[in-house]
């Protein structure tokens, strides 16, 4: 089953190497297609689809001047994902003080 959701879209982008690569380049500068593609040794195609599913996530954007294609990055998508791991780390963090409340205890009870 494939996932279509906004989160599920960002980090499967995020999962892949290559596409992380591209994110930090374009973190430095807007560049375009070719620009990219010269980072790679990978086949024009292989770029194209790694670009779409960057776009298709939300994490770049194509604007068209003339015959280039500028690719931009967009750090709100990121910002959704920050937003969950750090709701999710809250709450995972919680879990882990009850759990060293409990070991503590229990060792006090140990002691006794």
């Amino acid at each position: 089953m494939v996932a279509n959701d906004t989160l599920s879209l960002i980090f499967a982008a995020l999962a892949d190497p290559t596409r992380r690569n591209i994110l930090t380049r374009l973190s430095q500068r807007a560049a375009t297609v070719g620009e990219v593609a010269e980072l790679f040794e990978i086949s024009a195609p292989a770029i194209s689809q790694h670009l779409k599913v960057l776009e298709r996530a939300g994490l770049i954007e194509r604007t068209a001047n003339a015959q280039w294609r500028t690719l931009t990055m967009r750090t709100e998508p990121l910002d959704e994902a920050l937003a969950w791991v750090e709701k999710h780390r809250r709450e995972w963090n919680k879990h882990f003080d009850a759990l060293e409340l409990h070991l503590k205890s229990m060792i006090k009870k140990e002691e006794q």
